[in-house]
Formats: structure tokens, sequence, C-alpha cells
């Protein structure tokens, strides 16, 4: 019977603790403001800012010199040239959405890292390879090491799956970074954080980063603010990559 009472005055006390939680007036927690601007998905998204769209390279740069980009623009994508340089956008960003569209040759040669090989850098932080990078490559039938396939944060962040199609078959990376934040003496008040969908499928979710990519060595990070986006010309000697369709929406 002690027992009976027990479970009796337990199920009483709970009974009463979500009726008292759910007294009052539903419009209390009802929030009005800010009201989400209202925005339509045809092709992009209406408020976005169009990096490609297959007339020019208007929005890009040179990296190594700041002179208008020198890839090749045909048939509505663009193409890496080797040995022009890697391009950066002409603005810079913090936060965003980014939708990006790339292609490996069908006839694509070479293995490992020598087989597409470019990169997306989601902040670039100077000439060369400095920034935070997201690789592209080859990983369709094409062995590396985990952290330098497609869709990893290059030396740090392997993808959760392998979601690469095959050459000659566009792909799509959507992609939100948020920048890391630094405090007035430069040091880290909160670290770089990033989630991409390839080809529609979550490969990285909501990942932190340990700093700027590098080839060798830990990764580092130094204090800056808004950043250009950076697409590589890698210099690997299979045939290049291409792109189409970038747009991104600042958040």
């Amino acid at each position: 019977m002690k027992r009976i009472f027990l479970i009796n005055a337990i199920l009483f006390f709970a009974i009463n603790t979500v009726s008292a939680q759910q007294s009052g007036n539903p419009k209390d927690t009802e929030a009005w403001s800010p009201v989400p601007k209202m925005v339509s998905m045809q092709s992009t998204p209406a408020d976005a800012i169009i990096l490609f769209n297959g007339g020019n390279l208007d929005q890009w740069l040179s990296v190594k010199d700041k002179s208008a980009a020198k890839w090749t623009v045909k048939d509505n994508i663009f193409t890496v040239n080797k040995g022009t340089g890697n391009i950066e956008t002409k603005q810079s960003f913090s936060n965003y959405q980014l939708h990006i569209e790339w292609l490996i040759p069908a006839n694509i040669t070479g293995s490992g890292q020598a087989r597409g090989n470019s990169g997306l850098f989601l902040a670039s932080t100077g000439a060369g390879d400095n920034g935070y990078e997201l690789q592209l490559l080859d990983s369709y039938n094409n062995s590396t090491y985990s952290n330098g396939q497609a869709g990893s944060i290059y030396k740090q962040a392997i993808p959760l799956v392998n979601a690469s199609k095959k050459p000659g078959e566009w792909q799509s990376y959507d992609i939100v970074w948020t920048a890391p934040v630094f405090n007035d003496n430069g040091s880290l008040k909160t670290a770089a954080r990033v989630t991409v969908m390839h080809n529609g499928i979550l490969i990285q979710n909501n990942v932190e980063l340990k700093g700027e990519t590098v080839y060798i060595g830990a990764p580092f990070y130094k204090k800056h603010g808004p950043l250009p986006i950076k697409l590589q010309d890698h210099g690997d000697p299979s045939e290049p990559i291409s792109f189409r369709n970038i747009w991104i929406r600042e958040l």
C-alpha cells in the first residue's frame, strides 16, 4: 500500500506540475518580431549575390596582383587556366551561405591528389594557399588520404560520407560558413564552423575548425576580419576542373 501511495503521489505531483507550466496566456511566449524576410527560390534565392552566372568573371580577381581573373570562360562555365594563379572574389565576407557547382572532366588522368585537384578557400587570408580550404578532387574511385579527399576540410575534417559523382558529371557544394571571431588582443574568441552538403548529402556537420588549413604542420589562427573567397589553381598535371552557378547569401 505504501508503494501504491508513493506512486500516486508522484503522478499527482507530475500532472499538477505540467498543468501549472501550461497555465497562463499562450501569447506570452509568441514572438512576432523580427519577421523573417520573404525569399523565393528559383534558380537562385532572391537575396543572393551572384558570383558567376555564366557570363564573365567580373566578380573575381587574380590573387597575386589583383588584376582581372584570367581563367577561361566558355559555354556558361569557367575553367582553371593553369599557370595563371588562384582567383578570389572582389568582395569580402564574414558569415554566409554559398552554393557552387563544379565538374571533374570525364577524361581526367592521374591518381591520388593529382586527379582534378583544386580548393575552395572559404576565407582567403592571403596569396598562395593561405586560408580555410574545402577540398575539390576526383574522389569517385580514387584513393587518397581521408582528410584530403573531396569534401574534406583539408588536413582537418574527414567527410562523413563520400558523396562524389563520376568524372564528367556536375557536382555541387552547399555551404554554411561561420567566420571565426577574435578578441582585441588577437586571441581567438570563437572558432570558425562549417556545414557542407555535397550533392545534397550532409558531409560536414557544423564542424569546428582548428585554424587555417596548411599542407605541413598544425592548423593555426591569426586575427582577421571579413575575407574574400578563393579558388585554387593547384597545378597538378591532370585536366583542369570547371565551375558554374555560384551564388552567396550573407548571413
